[in-house]
């Protein structure tokens, strides 16, 4: 087959591949130049962004599990200032688009970052993580009740031009109540799914594995969920969906595009094998070579259920 067409669509932003890195494994991409070429990609997203820097949470912080690792990381980043100034030139002189991922304790905080990104050149969308509490009702998280994912997606939608994902919390009762929610409020796609809340204790001495107590799950122990949720949230809007959870292969993200994902989230993958994300590109390019077909674009959704 002469041409083979990997190119996807979220919302106005074409990518020439589907598969992109998830935020907060893939630090501000520069650190992962040695062992992959990232132009090769479908998009960067950074590591989640806030208005100023965060040191995160004290060691341990990550701890592996059957099939998978909690990490309570806390959110470390550089800040808003420093992020423009000492990231984006370099950020700036790759191809692949850039998805900025964001997060903030108020309302206010996710409007201002908007804000600002907006006006910086090289960024090509922005993805809001609302797993975050919102310290002015308690510490509830933004991603557990539709109204508060709502208002935080229509302040951002607000504030900017670009492409707007949401990232969605799987610690919900209904995952696409939530998604049906940011979509009516302005995303343009939804990413899913954001870590599960697990925790790991040492039975000799008998402490929790982890300074913070718990973590956030990932890797493939979550996969079978977060496939399902893909599944039905892409029965449920009209949106892009973004599948996220324990890819490491071309076949995982084939899994999720017949789910009904439009492009893939590479994340835990990125610890173990650094250039995960470019050898998937290259297996969905044999994939489709093995199977006959000339576009990425006619998997999505294609899941044979017997008329089920």
């Amino acid at each position: 087959m002469e041409t083979l067409d990997l190119r996807v669509r979220i919302g106005a932003l074409e990518l020439q591949n589907p598969v992109l890195t998830a935020s907060g494994t893939f630090g501000y991409a520069k650190e992962f130049e040695p062992f992959l070429n990232l132009n090769r990609l479908g998009g960067i997203i950074v590591k989640g962004i806030s208005l100023e820097p965060r040191a995160g949470n004290p060691p341990p912080r990550i701890v592996e599990t059957a099939c998978g690792m909690l990490n309570a990381i806390g959110l470390e980043n550089v800040g808003i200032e420093r992020f423009i100034s000492e990231k984006m030139p370099y950020l700036r002189t790759l191809t692949a688009p850039l998805i900025v991922n964001i997060l903030g304790d108020s309302l206010d905080d996710y409007r201002e970052l908007a804000r600002r990104l907006d006006e910086v050149p090289g960024i090509s969308g922005i993805e809001v993580n609302i797993s975050c509490p919102n310290v002015k009702k308690g510490g509830v998280a933004f991603g557990a009740v539709p109204e508060m994912a709502a208002a935080v997606t229509a302040v951002v939608r607000g504030a900017t031009r670009l492409p707007l994902i949401v990232k969605l919390s799987p610690n919900v009762t209904d995952i696409t109540v939530m998604a049906k929610a940011v979509e009516a409020a302005g995303a343009d796609a939804v990413s899913l799914i954001n870590t599960l809340i697990g925790m790991a204790i040492n039975a000799e001495t008998r402490k929790p594995r982890l300074a913070n107590i718990i973590g956030g799950l990932s890797g493939p122990a979550v996969k079978p969920i977060a496939l399902r949720m893909v599944w039905q949230t892409a029965q449920a809007v009209q949106i892009p969906v973004i599948g996220i959870g324990g890819i490491s292969t071309a076949d995982d993200a084939v899994e999720f595009f017949l789910a009904g994902a439009t492009a893939v989230q590479v994340g835990t993958a990125n610890f173990y094998d650094p250039s995960a994300a470019e050898k998937i590109v290259a297996g969905l390019e044999e994939y489709l070579q093995r199977h006959n077909e000339e576009r990425i674009s006619t998997l999505i959704g294609a899941l044979d259920t017997g008329g089920k």
